[in-house]
C-alpha cells in the first residue's frame, strides 16, 4: 500500500481538527448552562470570557511545558506568528460572540463562513490572477450548504449590528487562515507558535473576565464545580490543544482557498454530535440541554458542503502558460 501524500495527510488531519471544533459547540453550550446555574448574576460578556479564557489558559500551560526547550530559543518569526494568530482568533471570537446577541444563530453560522468566498477574492487581488470557475463553484456550494444546514431564512436577513459584526469576525478568521499560509513563516515550529498563540488569547480573555465579573468570587466559583471542570478540560484537550495544534501544523500544506472551504465542514460535525451528545452531558451533569433532531437540513446541507470540498480537490490541473 502506497504512503499518503503530505497533501492528503494534511486534509485528513484538518478534517479531524474540524471534528474537534464540532465537539466544542455542545461542550461550550454545556459550560454556559452550568455557569448560569453556578453564577446566575453573570452577564453575557462575563460568561463568554469565563468560557474561553480557561481553555486557553490551561492549553497554554500544557503547550508551554511541552515546548519549554523550544520557547527558550524561539525565533522572532515564531513569536510574531503566534501573536498574530492569537490576536486574529481572539478578535474573531469577540465579534462573533457579540454579534450573536443581535442576530439569529442560523444567520451567524452562515455569515461566519463567508471567508470561503473572501479568501479566493483576496488571493485573486494579491496574485492579480482571477480564480478559476471551479473555485467559485465550490464557494457557492459551501455557502448554500451552510445556509441550508443552519436553517437560514433569507427573508429575515438584514445588515444590522449583529450581521455586520459577524461579517467582521469572518474577516479576522480569514486573517488567521492567511497568517498560517504566509510563506515567510514556513520554517516556524508548531509548538512555540501555538504556545504564544494560546498565551495571547489567555491574557486577552482573562483580562476581559476580570473586567466584566460581577464580583471577584464569581471568577472563582465555576472552578469549584466538577461538571464545569470536566467540560472545560475536555474543551481544552480536544477542541483547543488538539484542534489548533493540528491546524497550525497541517494547514500550511494546503492553500488558503482549500482551507477556507474545508473549515466549513465544521457545522456538519456539530450537527451530527448535537443529535446525541447534549442528552449524555445533561444526564451526567444534571443540566437541561436537549438533543437536536435529524432533519433534511443536516442531510442536504452536509451533502453540499462535502460536494464543494470534493469539487475543489478533484479539479483539473491548470494548464501551464504557453
Amino acid at each position: 500500500m502506497s504512503a499518503r501524500s503530505p497533501h492528503t495527510t494534511a486534509l485528513l488531519m484538518l478534517l479531524l481538527a474540524n471534528a474537534f471544533w464540532g465537539l466544542s459547540f455542545p461542550l461550550i453550550k454545556a459550560i454556559i448552562t452550568a455557569h448560569q446555574q453556578l453564577v446566575p448574576e453573570s452577564g453575557n460578556w462575563f460568561i463568554t470570557a469565563m468560557t474561553i479564557a480557561p481553555r486557553f489558559l490551561l492549553g497554554g500551560i500544557v503547550i508551554g511545558l511541552l515546548a519549554r526547550s523550544q520557547l527558550a530559543d524561539a525565533s522572532r518569526g515564531e513569536v510574531r506568528q503566534g501573536l498574530l494568530l492569537g490576536l486574529s482568533a481572539s478578535l474573531g471570537m469577540l465579534f462573533q460572540t457579540d454579534g450573536l446577541q443581535f442576530t439569529h444563530a442560523s444567520t451567524s453560522a452562515f455569515l461566519t463562513q463567508f471567508y470561503a468566498i473572501m479568501i479566493p477574492v483576496y488571493v485573486a487581488v494579491r496574485s492579480r490572477r482571477w480564480p478559476r470557475p471551479v473555485v467559485w463553484l465550490s464557494g457557492v456550494l459551501v455557502l448554500a450548504g451552510v445556509g441550508i444546514l443552519s436553517g437560514l431564512n433569507l427573508r429575515e436577513l438584514h445588515l444590522g449590528r449583529g450581521e455586520l459584526e459577524t461579517l467582521i469576525s469572518s474577516v479576522f478568521f480569514m486573517w488567521q487562515i492567511l497568517v498560517l499560509e504566509h510563506k515567510g513563516y514556513a520554517g516556524n515550529r508548531v509548538l512555540p507558535v501555538t504556545a504564544v498563540m494560546f498565551a495571547t488569547q489567555a491574557i486577552i480573555f482573562s483580562v476581559m473576565a476580570l473586567l466584566t465579573a460581577p464580583t471577584l468570587s464569581a471568577v472563582l466559583e465555576p472552578w469549584t464545580s466538577g461538571p464545569w471542570l470536566v467540560f472545560t478540560v475536555l474543551l481544552t484537550g480536544f477542541c483547543t490543544i488538539g484542534s489548533f495544534t493540528l491546524m497550525n501544523r497541517y494547514q500550511p500544506a494546503i492553500t488558503a482557498t482549500e482551507a477556507g472551504l474545508l473549515y466549513c465542514t465544521e457545522p456538519i460535525f456539530t450537527s451530527a454530535l448535537a443529535l446525541f451528545l447534549p442528552g449524555l452531558l445533561s444526564l451526567w451533569a444534571g443540566l437541561t440541554y436537549a438533543n437536536e433532531l435529524l432533519t433534511w437540513h443536516l442531510v442536504v446541507g452536509g451533502a453540499l458542503i462535502t460536494l464543494a470540498n470534493l469539487v475543489i480537490q478533484f479539479r483539473p490541473a491548470r494548464p501551464a502558460p504557453a
